[in-house]
């Protein structure tokens, strides 16, 4: 895994090219690693997660695990949950750039970003059913609630890969672009982020993640609080004074 950050951009390169960035047991370690430091650094603004010019990642260490017991795959399982629940729950935008295929635990981990984009190449899929298992590292989940239950099933049940127009469609992905240009569009959306105020949209992340896993009364109590908390800061203040004086808002993220 590659880690680079610049400007408050912090880049995270799925890197193992002759596994097809399979999310090896070796890997999420790395990953939590660069989350561990994602987490501690106050300067980062915004994430973008990517793998090669032709695949993303393409699941899980399939060599690793056809051997593997219980034991040894609830460990893995619960290894790889908690570093997608730290991925999902970073403090600031994450944007997934994705390129060929993002499958099995590949189009798991896209998922825990907030946004994904997409080259017209990409392919994106849910296929351990045909190896005799199923979504282990929250697909059933997070799939179902980004493009309904029923679509989930059918991605699930059957295996099947989807192309880039049809994971627009079912709202699985945020955005298509031609493939060479998939990380420079992320680093275009990741600019606009970061002009936002950094304080109100870790408010409201936290509100929506919280929300979505939650029932509408406890979203909206959360709400209410990050909504009053915003008072509390000085990009509010210069938010509002800037449009009262019709002038574009100068914000300290602070």
């Amino acid at each position: 895994m590659i880690y680079k950050k610049e400007n408050g951009l912090a880049v995270v390169i799925l890197n193992r090219p002759k596994a097809f960035n399979a999310l090896s047991e070796a890997l999420i370690d790395e990953l939590n690693q660069v989350l561990t430091l994602l987490e501690e650094d106050a300067d980062v603004r915004a994430l973008i997660l990517t793998g090669s010019r032709k695949v993303f990642a393409a699941g899980g260490d399939v060599s690793g695990m056809v051997e593997a017991n219980t034991l040894d795959i609830y460990y893995y399982g619960n290894k790889i949950h908690k570093a997608f629940d730290r991925l999902e729950d970073l403090p600031f935008p994450t944007i997934a750039a994705i390129n060929g295929p993002a499958l099995g635990g590949g189009c798991e981990i896209a998922m825990c970003c907030d946004f994904r984009i997409a080259g017209e190449c990409s392919v994106f899929g849910q296929p351990e059913i045909s190896l005799g298992i199923m979504p282990g590292a929250g697909g059933t989940q997070r799939l179902a609630k980004l493009i309904g239950v029923s679509r989930a099933k059918e991605m699930i049940f059957l295996g099947a890969n989807i192309n880039a127009i049809q994971a627009l469609e079912m709202g699985l992905v945020n955005q298509i672009v031609a493939d060479d240009i998939v990380f420079d569009e992320a680093k275009a959306m990741a600019a606009k982020l970061m002009a936002k105020p950094a304080v109100a949209l870790r408010f409201a992340k936290e509100a929506i993640n919280t929300g979505i896993n939650k029932d509408l009364i406890t979203g909206k109590g959360v709400e209410k609080a990050k909504f009053a908390m915003a008072f509390s800061t000085h990009d509010q203040k210069e938010g509002m004074k800037a449009f009262i004086e019709k002038r574009a808002p100068e914000f300290k993220h602070n």
